[in-house]
C-alpha cells in the first residue's frame, strides 16, 4: 500500500501527464509573454515617446492658434521630464548609444552613417528638452514665448518622428543581425535588469502610466474623440 506522500506524488504526476495540450501550451505562452526581447523592448519604448510627441504636437497646434492659455504648462513640463528620464537617460544613453550604435559604427557603411546622424539628433533633442522644461516652468504662455515654443515643438516632433521610424525599420533590425545571437539574448536580459535598476520597478509600465495622466490633462485620453472627420466629397 502506498503511503500518503507517495500517493500525492503519483496523483501529481498523473495530473501533469493528463493536463490537456491546450493547457500546457497556455502555460508555456504565459512564460514566453513575460520575456521581452531587446528589439521589442526598444520598439515599445518608442511607443511611449511617440505618445509624448503627440502631446507636443497638440501643444504646438494650440499655440499656433493663439490658445496659449489652453496649454497646461505643468503637464507640458511633465512631458519633458518623462522624455528626459525615460527617453534620453534610459532609452537613448543606456541602450541605443551604449549598445546599438557602436555595433553599427563598427560595421561601417550606410547604417554607420545613419547612426552618426541619430546620435547628433539625440544631442539636439536634449537641448530642446532643456528649452521646453525652462519655458514650461515659467507658467502661463504669452504670445511671444508661446509662438517660439510652438515652432520648437513642431520641429522637434518632425525630427523625432522620422528618427524613431528609421530606428524601428532600419537600425534595430540591422543591429540584431550585426551581433551574435548569444550576445543579443544576453542583452535582452540586461535591458530588463537595467530598467529595474534605474526605475526601481517596471520602467515601461511606469512611463505608460505617466503619459496617460499627461494625455488626460491635454484632453487626449479619449481615443474616440480623436477620430478624424469624414473627408469632403470630391468637387
Amino acid at each position: 500500500m502506498l503511503k500518503d506522500f507517495d500517493r500525492r506524488c503519483v496523483v501529481g504526476s498523473l495530473g501533469a501527464m493528463l493536463l490537456s495540450p491546450a493547457a500546457r501550451i497556455g502555460s508555456a505562452s504565459e512564460q514566453e509573454e513575460e520575456e521581452v526581447e531587446a528589439l521589442e523592448d526598444l520598439m515599445r519604448e518608442h511607443g511611449v515617446l511617440r505618445r509624448a510627441l503627440l502631446v507636443y504636437a497638440e501643444a504646438a497646434t494650440r499655440l499656433a492658434r493663439g490658445q496659449g492659455g489652453d496649454v497646461p504648462t505643468d503637464a507640458l513640463k511633465d512631458t519633458a521630464a518623462l522624455f528626459r528620464s525615460f527617453g534620453e537617460d534610459y532609452h537613448e544613453r543606456s541602450l541605443e548609444e551604449k549598445h546599438v550604435f557602436p555595433a553599427l559604427l563598427k560595421a561601417g557603411g550606410r547604417k554607420a552613417t545613419l547612426a552618426s546622424v541619430l546620435q547628433q539628433q539625440h544631442d539636439r533633442g536634449r537641448e530642446i528638452t532643456d528649452y521646453i522644461s525652462t519655458v514650461a516652468s515659467r507658467g502661463r504662455l504669452v504670445s511671444g514665448n508661446g509662438k517660439v515654443l510652438g515652432d520648437v515643438l513642431t520641429s522637434f516632433v518632425r525630427m523625432y518622428e522620422h528618427h524613431a521610424a528609421i530606428e524601428d525599420t532600419v537600425i534595430f533590425p540591422a543591429w540584431k543581425t550585426a551581433i551574435p545571437k548569444a550576445q543579443y539574448e544576453e542583452l535582452s536580459e540586461e535591458f530588463e535588469e537595467l530598467e529595474h535598476r534605474m526605475f526601481g520597478k517596471d520602467g515601461f509600465d511606469d512611463a505608460v502610466g505617466r503619459i496617460a495622466k499627461i494625455e488626460q490633462a491635454f484632453r487626449l485620453a479619449d481615443l474616440s474623440k480623436l477620430t478624424a472627420p469624414p473627408p469632403p466629397k470630391p468637387a
